[in-house]
């Protein structure tokens, strides 16, 4: 699990993520809605639409909101609000590549906004390319460590998983995005009880990031993940469990 994960974590543990529920529904209904207009309706076939789906039922958001959020998506819900998806690429303290995806009717506005959440906290944006190729977007199937092995995981290799890992009393395996619903399927049809099944964005290499651009670099995150129109951050750091926890505590 990446460092961001492991922070996300424990934020959700303090209670301390994305405390205002009605901001969370509206950037879950325009995931899903972008979703919908890219690729199709169906989320069977459709992973980044299956994915956006998941999470918002994991945050309880109403089976209502979901349809409806399709139904703009595929235009069947009437006019709308024309949302774009937009990427950002930059840096941040000690030398951590930060990618950024955002979901906006206001191109300008989302631009000032999250340029201006990188440099307050002591990271830059840099050009188009500049850090995207540090990342690769994967198929993830997330099981309970505790309740599964490998060798549960042998029909998702069937049907197409590239990589089986066993990773904070988790077991992931991942694929090809075009694999994942074979392979979300393959394990379903086994008996195999699934924690999670998407599309996740990892970064190829990490770098460890310490002392205060440990601080900075996740006061930084948070305020980019703040933003309205922001609904995916993602980075190549790696902090220590324990230095985490301290900040955590700290906070």
């Amino acid at each position: 699990m990446s460092g961001h994960s492991k922070w996300s974590s424990i934020k959700h543990r303090k209670g301390a993520a994305d405390a205002k529920r009605g901001q969370l529904f509206t950037k879950l209904a325009r995931a899903i809605t972008v979703a919908a207009r890219e690729g199709g309706g169906d989320p069977d076939g459709n992973p980044a639409l299956a994915t956006a789906i998941q999470k918002a039922r994991a945050e309880s958001m109403p089976k209502a909101n979901i349809e409806r959020a399709i139904g703009r998506g595929t235009g069947e819900g009437g006019d709308g609000e024309i949302v774009e998806r937009i990427q950002f690429e930059g840096y941040g303290p000690g030398g951590t590549a930060v990618l950024v995806e955002a979901l906006t009717d206001n191109r300008n506005r989302t631009s000032a906004e999250v340029r201006h959440a990188f440099t307050r906290h002591g990271g830059s944006l840099g050009e188009p390319g500049s850090v995207a190729w540090m990342f690769e977007t994967r198929g993830l199937v997330v099981l309970d460590g505790s309740r599964y092995g490998e060798d549960d995981a042998i029909p998702a290799i069937d049907a197409g998983a590239s990589d089986v890992l066993e990773e904070d009393g988790q077991l992931r395996i991942t694929c090809e995005p075009s694999d994942l619903s074979a392979v979300r399927d393959s394990l379903v049809s086994s008996g195999v009880e699934l924690v999670s099944a998407g599309l996740s964005t990892e970064p190829s290499n990490s770098v460890e990031v310490t002392g205060s651009d440990a601080s900075a670099l996740l006061r930084m995150l948070d305020a980019i993940e703040e933003q309205d129109d922001v609904s995916e951050v993602h980075s190549n750091f790696d902090i220590p469990e324990d230095v985490l926890q301290e900040l955590a505590a700290g906070s």
